[in-house]
């Protein structure tokens, strides 16, 4: 998008529209295809019956490991964090206040779970650190899971309500460092009401293991809580990020479903919650680093491609400038030699007049020779066309032959053509299609000095095959491999002087005019070029 075109404002922003118009290859709106739907229902429905498995055993006793609870929270913590900063780093790019509170909560988990588990009875003190009691851990739990379900919630409200509002791009920094502040503050806030305000909140455990009624009353709301954030999720999954998020909510209703089942601490719930907890925390991670690397490839591969076009467009321009050289070369030349001519016949004494003037009417058809080329190649390179209007291949063959009397005379090349007569009309560009005819004799020419003098015959021919008329130039010099695919490809040649223009040209050139262009072996030695083109056809 140029920078200052009319969707820009005066200070550099880009509007709401635009970036709404951009988002469409952002996980945040990209739509999900059907494997990545498939990859999404497969994760939830191996949750389930994981779940459904577990829970009629979650009530069973099993050891206390001390070291479960630090190194699980650990994990959860550090892959929280890198969830946080890429959503972080996707906001500061595409500045949706949905991204904002969605990597909010995933910061405020990444902070949370490690008060949480410092303050776990038996994880680093019998009682936890920091002088905390019987529910500190509890209620941080609470905390946690709430907020969580909190962020997804936001994310899933904001999302709709970004149609018509986005936040400033300039001022994304300000927002994220604003969001890590205030998220900072909050959980040390909320663990040091749980800690100092123990007494004052309801007790959620009756020992070190059982969980209290009041728990179950708020792992209740909970779960309430957890469900509407996964029926609004589901309602609004629009998007691979959406898709994801549902089944990481449908996680997090299963880790606190383990709880309520469970019972308590250092049971096989206990344990499964925070497996699940992990699970929870892995799955969107998961989920942006493959989908991340998805649209990382895409962008290589379009990268990539528009280098290719950059490219195709220079080798345009090149072949536009050497095809201008390569066609010019020969009236130029015939101009130079006719001016060298003239000089010596008007130099003379006496001046030979009459040789001087047929010079000099030869180099004004050379000149205008000249300006034909320039316009028949501004009209096969642009976009303007020309009325196309009937043409006689014969006289196009006489013209390309008188053309290059001299270059035939120099080079000792008998010239013979044999005419159909009664020849249909072509329609078409006649300077386009007798420069056609004039490289292919060139060509010709070019390859028969390789033969001796007396065997260097070039012969054009034309007649009517059906409802195609068919032009013929042969050689007896030494062929082309027929075998090679690239003989009409561009800027391919076996001339150590050649540019490999001349035979691309001539095909593009007759495939405009809805032609053919070929080659054969001539019989017993050289090549045979081939102009197959459609007759005109008679008005009906």
């Amino acid at each position: 998008m140029g920078l200052f075109n009319g969707n820009t404002c005066g200070t550099g922003m880009i509007s709401a529209r635009d970036w709404i118009d951009e988002s469409d290859s952002w996980l945040l709106n990209l739509p999900p295809t059907s494997k990545q739907r498939g990859a999404a229902l497969i994760v939830a429905a191996a949750l389930l019956m994981v779940f459904a498995v577990l829970a009629p055993f979650a009530g069973a006793s099993l050891p206390e490991v001390d070291s479960f609870i630090p190194s699980i929270a650990a994990t959860i913590s550090v892959t929280d964090f890198i969830t946080s900063v890429l959503l972080f780093a996707h906001f500061s790019i595409y500045p949706s206040r949905a991204l904002l509170a969605l990597a909010s909560g995933y910061f405020f988990v990444a902070l949370i779970v490690i008060a949480n588990a410092l303050v776990y009875p038996g994880a680093f003190s019998p009682t936890g650190l920091f002088g905390a009691g019987l529910g500190t851990g509890g209620w941080l739990y609470c905390f946690w899971h709430t907020g969580f379900a909190a962020a997804l919630l936001s994310y899933s409200w904001l999302k709709g309500k970004e149609q018509t509002k986005l936040a400033h791009r300039a001022s994304a920094r300000f927002s994220i460092g604003g969001a890590v502040v205030i998220v900072f503050g909050l959980a040390c806030g909320l663990t040091w009401l749980a800690i100092e305000g123990e007494s004052f909140l309801p007790p959620l455990f009756v020992d070190r293991t059982h969980i209290a009624p009041a728990a179950r009353y708020l792992l209740i709301f909970m779960l309430l809580f957890g469900s509407i954030t996964l029926a609004a999720l589901w309602a609004r999954r629009r998007s691979v990020l959406d898709q994801w998020l549902a089944v990481v909510a449908l996680s997090l209703i299963c880790e606190m479903a383990f709880t309520f089942v469970g019972g308590g601490r250092f049971s096989l719930g206990a344990y499964a919650n925070r497996v699940f907890s992990l699970v929870t925390a892995t799955i969107l991670l998961v989920a942006l680093l493959a989908e991340t690397t998805k649209l990382y490839g895409r962008l290589a591969r379009s990268n990539a491609k528009l280098r290719r076009e950059q490219n195709n467009r220079l080798m345009t321009l090149e072949a536009v400038a050497s095809s201008i050289a390569h066609e010019m070369r020969q009236p130029l030349t015939g101009i130079v030699t006719g001016g060298g001519a003239l000089l010596r016949h008007v130099g003379g004494s006496p001046p030979k007049l009459d040789k001087a003037r047929s010079v000099a009417e030869a180099i004004v058809a050379s000149g205008h020779r000249a300006s034909q080329i320039l316009e028949d190649i501004r009209n096969l390179f642009g976009t303007n066309k020309r009325p196309e209007i009937p043409i006689d291949m014969n006289d196009l063959a006489v013209q390309a032959l008188h053309a290059l009397e001299s270059e035939l005379k120099s080079h000792n090349v008998n010239a013979r053509i044999h005419l159909a007569s009664q020849l249909p009309p072509v329609m078409g560009y006649a300077g386009q299609l007798r420069e056609v005819i004039v490289n292919l004799i060139q060509n010709a020419i070019d390859a028969m000095d390789t033969v001796e003098k007396d065997h260097r015959v070039l012969q054009v021919r034309t007649e009517q095959n059906g409802d195609a008329i068919s032009l013929e130039i042969e050689d007896t010099g030494p062929g082309v491999d027929l075998d090679s695919d690239n003989i009409f490809d561009a800027f391919f040649t076996t001339k150590s002087h050649g540019m490999g223009l001349g035979l691309a040209i001539c095909r593009m050139i007759v495939e405009r005019h809805e032609g053919r262009l070929g080659v054969s072996s001539a019989n017993p030695h050289g090549a045979i070029f081939r102009i197959m083109l459609p007759q005109m056809k008679s008005p009906q």
